[in-house]
């Protein structure tokens, strides 16, 4: 079991490494790039199988070193952290073969397959740590990796981008870990389980000090998870690198952001939420109707894709906040479950939307909205393959979103939170608009040099369609529509059958609203 906690890190390091011990053959790092993405989702089901336990969740521990919690490095996997390392290797596995068709051989030469392993072993360290600061270890090496990663290539749009991502999350960090220090002093602890069981006692004695630092904590997360009003940096910056690299950045790094503050307010930070859960509340609605109100004024692709990151942010903190509201359990679970179940739903459809973008981009030579057009006449399949994460994203029937936000929905319905019920049923009207706004332009509507030329002949184009499509920059290689065809059935999947997907997800909760099951599992494995 030691040893199952620990390939999730050990198996990108290994591929990185051996990328590096082959840096004059950039061509070796592909296969070993999918190696490392597949050895990362396979070792995230197997945590998964036996975090599950066949229905009873268990809490799997190892102690790095056999040093005692809280002296030492632990690794915890509950349900929420193998569930999130099981997506992140799928994430990483989709873009690593998406990236067999995208990525140039300059970017290859740079060490690009090696830094997207160091990401995966960031983001899978910061899902399995059990220490608070070891989990801004994790942080930092997410943000060194991401920072190449976005400023690979050297174009002016992406070290632009990549100034405003690294000065924004370098604040964040600082705050963090200026965080952990008064932590530190006020508890002697770094230890998650450890903190949960000595700030219980702390706040008694120093309740206003204790809810500054959650304060911090808060802040520097919602920093990194783009939350309002802290969360201009991503729009600046996600629609820069390379579509691969805006794909893993939307799937999982904001993710980490909504995981810290999960995992901290309701295991460290837990003892009175009423305040904090209420601030998380209003900060879901404000970030939930910026987001969307932006990418309705944009008109380029990943432009609009990126501001509603932003707004989706807002539903998954939604459920946490609404936690604080109501002192029945069983609300609580069921608004904790809809932000667990909308995270899962979100990862999966997100990653596949910058994904279908990349194609469109490849096909036609642009992001640019007024540039694009034709698409759904000359390629259908790819049409078809935008509509389901589209539609998904803006929570229609019966795709994986309608499920993931009826959740919420129901949930706040039934603790009387009427107000940002209103607001998520508004912004997945925006949302939709935002999607029928790039169907309509990229899809839909004639290509632009068509419909101004006036040579052009219709009924050329309407006999022989093909012709008007061979002038397409690029054929799309199998690489590229593979992942995305998989993503799409995923997403179709779990609305068509997403009762399991729930029962995971609400269980995932219980865990997380109970959590002396994870204070003792990290505690007696220390022999604490």
């Amino acid at each position: 079991m030691n040893l199952l906690l620990i390939l999730p890190i050990l198996i990108p390091l290994a591929a990185a490494a051996l990328m590096i011990v082959s840096w004059q053959w950039p061509r070796v790092h592909r296969p070993l790039g999918v190696g490392g993405a597949a050895g990362v989702l396979i070792a995230g089901g197997a945590l998964l199988w036996f975090a599950w336990n066949r229905g009873e969740p268990l809490v799997l521990v190892t102690q790095m070193g056999n040093w005692p919690a809280p002296f030492g490095v632990t690794l915890v996997a509950d349900l929420l952290s193998a569930i999130m390392v099981l997506l992140t290797g799928a994430v990483g596995l989709a873009v690593a073969v998406y990236s067999l068709g995208s990525i140039d051989a300059e970017r290859e030469a740079f060490g690009y397959h090696p830094l997207m392993q160091v990401l995966l072993m960031g983001v899978c360290g910061a899902f399995l740590t059990g220490d608070i600061f070891n989990l801004y270890v994790w942080f930092e090496v997410m943000l060194m990796a991401s920072f190449v990663l976005l400023a690979l290539g050297g174009e002016r749009s992406q070290l632009e981008g990549a100034v405003k991502y690294v000065t924004l999350n370098l604040i964040a960090s600082a705050m963090f870990l200026a965080a952990v220090g008064i932590l530190y002093g006020i508890a002697g602890t770094l230890n998650l389980a450890d903190l949960a069981v000595k700030l219980d006692a702390s706040r008694l004695d120093r309740p206003g000090l204790v809810l500054t630092v959650s304060m911090l904590f808060l802040t520097a997360f919602g920093i990194k998870a783009a939350v309002f009003p802290l969360f201009f940096w991503l729009p600046a910056s996600y629609h820069t690198p390379p579509v691969a690299v805006s794909a893993v950045f939307a799937g999982l790094l904001t993710k980490v952001g909504v995981y810290a503050i999960l995992r901290v307010f309701t295991l460290v930070f837990a003892q009175d939420p009423a305040f904090t859960d209420t601030l998380i509340l209003v900060g879901a609605g404000l970030t939930m109707l910026t987001g969307v109100l932006g990418a309705a004024a944009q008109n380029e692709f990943r432009r609009i894709l990126s501001f509603h990151i932003v707004s989706q942010i807002g539903y998954m903190i939604m459920g946490l906040g609404l936690v604080g509201r109501t002192s029945s359990v069983e609300l609580q679970t069921l608004a904790l479950a809809g932000s667990i179940f909308y995270i899962m739903h979100h990862i999966i459809v997100k990653t596949n939307l910058f994904l279908v973008s990349g194609v469109v981009h490849r096909l036609r030579g642009s992001y640019e909205l007024k540039k694009l057009g034709g698409l759904y006449r000359d390629h259908p399949g790819l049409a078809m393959l935008f509509l389901v994460p589209a539609l998904s994203l803006a929570g229609i029937p019966p795709l994986s979103g309608f499920f993931a936000k009826l959740i919420l929905i129901k949930a706040g319905l039934e603790i009387g939170e009427y107000l940002i019920v209103g607001v998520a049923l508004f912004v997945g009207l925006l949302t939709l608009f935002s999607m029928t706004k790039i169907w309509a332009e990229a899809f839909w509507k004639v290509r632009p040099e068509e419909s101004s030329g006036d040579s052009y002949d219709r009924s050329v184009a309407d006999s022989s369609p093909s012709d008007s499509a061979s002038d397409d920059r690029r054929s799309v290689p199998a690489t590229m529509l593979g992942p995305i065809v998989v993503f799409a059935a995923i997403t179709v999947a779990i609305g068509l059958g997403g009762r399991p997907i729930f029962t995971l997800a609400e269980a995932a909760a219980g865990q997380l609203l109970n959590p002396q099951g994870y204070i003792e599992a990290v505690l007696q494995e220390s022999g604490g």
